[in-house]
């Protein structure tokens, strides 16, 4: 399995996106026909830079030199919003931690996240562990877009993710699985962002939906 394309129900999202009120995020800026989405190797958000080293009272997300985690998000200027996208971003991190890890239990993932969002982070780690296959190459997430429930207080993160370049790599004997460029190699992701609870934080995923072969990406 060089890759799955990663799909949940939408079921969890069918009520929240009665809950709506605004999308107050994208990309902002307009890209040419001829570009392909999700190439650009810079990043505009200031956590895409990020190491992934712990900080205070958080744990380590980082992930092994042969993969590059790549955000090209602008960075919101409501802080809500870019505190959701950051932790929202952690916990991208924090499942390919996992996997690196080989730990279906990371502690990682389960600091960011809760309910659903961390049980598909757990079913997917364990996916790759099954397999024996870890992570390497290049994953790119792109073209956000956050919106506010109505409640004011849970945000909606949604982007692209284009995982041509994302490939497994078997553990016994290093070999690489690689994959061509296909409508396959596109997705997009929802994140429902919960707020940070008592004196926490972070913001942490509740639910996340991902759907392959996403046209609107490519």
């Amino acid at each position: 399995m060089a890759r799955r394309a990663l799909t949940t129900t939408a079921a969890a999202f069918a009520a929240t996106a009665a809950l709506l009120l605004t999308a107050c995020g994208g990309g902002g800026d307009d890209k040419s026909s001829d570009d392909i989405k999700g190439a650009d190797a810079g990043t505009r958000s200031p956590s895409a830079s990020a190491s992934g080293a712990a900080g205070a009272d958080r744990p380590d997300v980082s992930v092994p030199k042969d993969l590059k985690l790549v955000f090209d998000f602008d960075q919101p200027s409501d802080a809500k919003h870019a505190a959701a996208l950051a932790d929202a971003e952690n916990y991208v991190r924090a499942l390919k931690h996992g996997i690196a890890a080989q730990d279906p239990n990371d502690p990682a993932y389960q600091f960011y996240s809760g309910a659903q969002a961390a049980q598909y982070a757990k079913s997917q780690i364990e996916s790759w562990v099954e397999g024996g296959w870890t992570v390497t190459g290049t994953d790119k997430y792109y073209d956000e877009d956050i919106a506010t429930l109505s409640d004011g207080k849970g945000v909606l993160v949604s982007f692209c993710r284009n995982q041509a370049e994302f490939y497994g790599k078997e553990i016994k004997t290093g070999k690489v699985l690689r994959t061509k460029e296909s409508l396959d190699s596109y997705q997009t992701w929802k994140v429902l962002m919960v707020p940070p609870a008592g004196s926490s934080q972070t913001w942490k995923a509740g639910n996340v939906e991902v759907i392959g072969k996403a046209e609107e990406c490519r």
